[in-house]
């Protein structure tokens, strides 16, 4: 069993759909007290953590939608802290070479998987925006100077556990705002009329700009779908 603490962006089709199933599967375990994979590193990691369970599955629920799959398994489960696990089975940057060797000659994710540091940021850096403006134009800061060759892991593991923190209203507005910037041509919504669009509407046409007009930029944000789980 698997529960990834990268964005779902960067799973195929098969992973996506089968950490689905191995979520609910965790779910069961937990809430049933199953024997059966109750001492499974992955069980025993996410036993006390059902808000950040129900919120992995949030993530997949948003990412499953952006490619066309519909989720009719909601996942409820009582919680007391609204915390992510503090230890990773995998490292974050090595998840994304698991995932790298296990893609060999095979179908990839919606998102390429980041070779540099550059190129992970430009995947996340909308998703950070909605977290903290200060931050983003901090971490936007040091990546303009991290060649491209220079190991990056440090910085997968920092921006990973920001993207676990809600972002709130203010954030996620002005995040979309910027994300429209690329598709605002291929629409005749006036932008002083976005600002009365709830940030669901919103993401929903900022979604199927990009996809209709094919704006590569966006498809590979983590933003894109990952939004939609917070709002």
């Amino acid at each position: 069993m698997r529960i990834w603490d990268i964005s779902p962006g960067y799973l195929n089709r098969q992973s996506l759909l089968g950490e689905h199933r191995e979520l609910h599967a965790i779910v069961s375990i937990i809430i049933n007290n199953k024997k059966g994979y109750s001492k499974h590193p992955e069980t025993l990691r996410w036993i006390d953590y059902g808000w950040a369970l129900m919120q992995r599955h949030n993530l997949l629920k948003a990412e499953m939608s952006l490619r066309g799959f519909k989720d009719k398994s909601p996942v409820f489960m009582d919680y007391k802290i609204s915390e992510w696990p503090l230890k990773y089975i995998d490292e974050p940057y090595i998840q994304f070479k698991i995932l790298e060797n296990k893609y060999k000659g095979r179908e990839q994710g919606r998102i390429a998987l980041p070779q540099n540091a550059q190129q992970f940021w430009s995947q996340h850096k909308y998703s950070v925006l909605a977290r903290n403006v200060s931050t983003y134009k901090e971490i936007g800061k040091r990546v303009s100077k991290i060649k491209k060759k220079d190991n990056f892991s440090s910085l997968v593991k920092e921006v990973t556990k920001l993207l676990v923190i809600a972002p709130n209203i203010g954030g996620v507005r002005n995040a979309l705002q910027h994300m429209w910037g690329y598709v605002s041509d291929y629409s005749k919504q006036d932008r002083k009329d976005l600002e009365s669009l709830s940030l669901k509407t919103f993401l929903i046409k900022i979604q199927e700009l990009a996809i209709a007009n094919n704006k590569k930029y966006l498809l590979s944000s983590t933003a894109l779908s990952e939004l939609d789980a917070w709002i």
